[in-house]
């Protein structure tokens, strides 16, 4: 675990504005920056960074954060991972606490294998542009199969040498440690002598996520019925296959932009689709797709579309898998490349422009497409076919989404009509499959959780709100957030000579009886435990807390106001407009002007004076408006049922709320609510 200090270090170091545009092109509107978002395809810029909040907001697709979320949504980073390539940045040391010394240990032998692997692809690379043998062996072969030297540089192809030990000895006159090299896979031992494993093979480096090289690929170039066509690094700290796609990390972010992940076998054709400009392709590496490999998509996109061979293993190795796809809420498409083709081959022989549209015409659904080759298979076997209607029916039970309810009834009715039986008796099969499914669920429940999940439900039943008491609801919910708010904007202010405005609002509403929602509830509790300490908090410590649902919510309450133009640093101007114009008012206010006066007054942007004080006045009496007015609501109600011993104590205290509402109402100078 990151240490605070550590944390505290990556924190003070950010810069929104360094790490944002790192990714982004920006330039400067204002106190913000304006730049193309890099979450959905725009012309017309409506990504803005603000340095002095710390955040971006996207007024097109509509997402916001920090400097870190915007790395773990951008680079698909775990909140560490994120950390990780801040302190990387900016050069601060990791120091974690809490970890036991195994785990220590486990830590740096990965990052030795890091070092290792790195080290590793500089010397296939220079052997494979600078050595005789690659220019005469090694490159010819590749740049034989189409690919163009941009495109080997990209992914880092190398080449290693038909010699013994040629690898081994330039590792080991580095000094790197003989264990580590044979855990990296580079390195084997025979007959006591440490030798080059990969040997005229062209090498291949695989990534993880954050592009550090975790393992290698290496391809036999020269037909040897003696050695296999491909050696792959072993499982070790790094190298988990069925945790890694290869390719990831070259085509994360145009799968995100496509919201559509296409999934091959080979290494090759990986790069055959990035050279024909279709980045957004992953290979399984010849396996059948995991658990972990599904996650990793669905980091990206729920949309899966697989390109495998037509050839009958093609087909069986598609076809791998398809249900975990299904329960992990991936929609899967399969597109099958004509037979005795693979996707480089075809690729190469089609052109690019006639690839893409292969793949938009002929995309099948994937539970249809085995439904159809399977009846093939039954023929007229009524034994057989009743076993397809079982397994069909309980593939389809495994969407069990909410929101994909729709594509699971849909499926059912096509279903029906393929396997010739009736509807109603296949849903019915179907739903036997999803009831087995939960009963084997709730078997693992523990009791407690079970009763508590029976007891939320029954809640939900019960739940009745009329419209004037979700009105009030919902009203209250906006002041309570408008507190959090001011606390996040204005909370180091000083209010008076003794205390800020934290300090003050804090004592005006003490009592966190007085908010219902969950998460200000939450708000509230972490940032009085702050305050406590501290005696003041900076907003930065929520827009960067690692808590995902209060960093969110501080960011959502922090917006991007218009900016003041120099024009209105004059009391007035040739139109004779007022400085006080405040930014609410200029909708209303441009709809009152003069054709010519909004040419005019296009060159001018407006602002809010500095109404600090009257923000907090406000938030902290409407919410208390808000309160009072829940309370004579719940009084009046009672006054409805009570006896006469308990009328006139109801009155007494209908009295003292209205008591309390009017003087309020008096300091805010404003009508009482409704």
């Amino acid at each position: 675990m990151i240490s605070q200090n550590t944390i505290q270090q990556i924190l003070s170091r950010i810069d929104v504005l360094d790490v944002v545009g790192g990714f982004v092109k920006l330039k400067k509107r204002g106190a913000n920056y304006l730049g193309l978002c890099p979450f959905h395809n725009e012309r017309t810029p409506s990504f803005t960074v603000s340095p002095s909040k710390e955040i971006f907001k996207c007024f097109g697709c509509g997402k916001s954060g920090n400097s870190i979320s915007f790395l773990m949504e951008l680079e698909k980073f775990s909140y560490a991972e994120a950390l990780k390539w801040l302190a990387k940045r900016y050069n601060i040391e990791i120091e974690e606490t809490g970890v036991s010394p195994e785990a220590i240990q486990q830590q740096q032998v990965a990052e030795s294998l890091y070092i290792i692997n790195q080290f590793a692809q500089k010397f296939y690379d220079k052997q494979l542009f600078e050595s005789e043998e690659g220019q005469s062996i090694g490159l010819p072969y590749i740049q034989q199969r189409g690919f163009t030297e941009a495109t080997i540089r990209k992914f880092g192809l190398g080449y290693a040498p038909d010699k013994r030990d040629v690898f081994t000895k330039e590792a080991l006159a580095n000094h790197y440690n003989k264990d580590l090299l044979l855990k990296t896979g580079l390195v084997a031992n025979r007959n006591d002598q440490l030798v080059d494993n990969y040997r005229d093979r062209i090498v291949f480096p695989i990534h993880n996520n954050s592009g550090k090289i975790i393992g290698f690929g290496a391809r036999l170039i020269k037909s040897n019925d003696k050695a296999p066509k491909y050696i792959n690094t072993p499982e070790n700290e790094l190298y988990i296959k069925s945790k890694i796609l290869y390719g990831n990390y070259f085509a994360r972010q145009a799968i995100d932009k496509n919201d559509e992940c296409l999934l091959v076998e080979g290494y090759t054709d990986v790069l055959s689709l990035h050279q024909g400009g279709i980045e957004n392709v992953v290979a399984s590496g010849g396996t059948s797709l995991t658990l972990d490999q599904l996650r990793l998509i669905k980091k990206y996109t729920k949309n899966l579309t697989i390109v495998y061979d037509g050839d009958a293993a093609g087909v069986k190795a598609a076809l791998r898998g398809l249900d975990m796809a299904l329960e992990e809420g991936l929609n899967v498409k399969l597109v099958l490349v004509p037979d005795k083709e693979d996707p480089d081959s075809y690729l190469q022989k089609v052109g690019a422009t006639a690839f893409k549209a292969f793949i938009q015409e002929n995309k099948k659904d994937f539970v249809l497409f085995k439904l159809e080759l399977s009846l093939k298979d039954v023929g007229n076997d009524a034994a057989k076919k009743s076993e397809l209607v079982n397994q069909i029916a309980e593939t389809i039970a495994k969407i069990d989404k909410a929101e994909d309810f729709t594509k699971q009834q849909e499926y059912i009715r096509q279903s029906a009509q393929l396997l010739k039986v009736e509807e109603s008796g296949f849903t019915a099969l179907v739903n036997k499959f999803i009831r087995n499914r939960i009963a084997l669920q709730e078997q693992k429940l523990p009791f407690d959780e079970a009763k508590h999940h029976e007891e939320v439900a029954n809640e939900g039943t019960t739940v009745n709100f009329d419209d004037q008491t979700f009105e009030l609801l919902y009203k209250e919910e906006l002041q309570e957030k408008e507190i959090v708010r001011v606390l996040l904007e204005h909370g180091k202010k000083p209010w008076d000579s003794e205390h800020n405005i934290a300090g003050y609002i804090l004592s005006e509403l003490p009592e966190e009886e007085l908010f219902q929602s969950g998460t200000v509830l939450k708000f509230l509790h972490t940032y009085k435990n702050l305050f406590h300490q501290f005696n003041e908090v900076d907003k930065s410590q929520f827009v960067y807390s690692e808590d995902k649902e209060l960093s969110t919510f501080a960011v959502s309450l922090l917006s991007f106001p218009h900016e003041q133009s120099n024009h209105w640093k004059d009391e007035s101007n040739s139109n004779g407009f007022q400085k006080t114009l405040y930014q609410q008012d200029y909708k209303s206010f441009m709809y009152s002007i003069s054709k010519d006066g909004k040419e005019r007054l296009s060159s001018f942007l407006l602002t809010q004076k500095d109404t600090t004080n009257e923000e907090v006045i406000s938030a902290v009496n409407y919410l208390k408006l808000r309160k009072i007015k829940k309370l004579l609501m719940q009084n009046q109600a009672d006054m409805q049922t009570a006896d006469a011993s308990q009328f006139n104590n109801l009155i007494l205290t209908h009295q003292f709320l209205k008591q309390q509402e009017m003087e309020i109402t008096k300091t805010l100078g404003t009508v009482i609510m409704r």
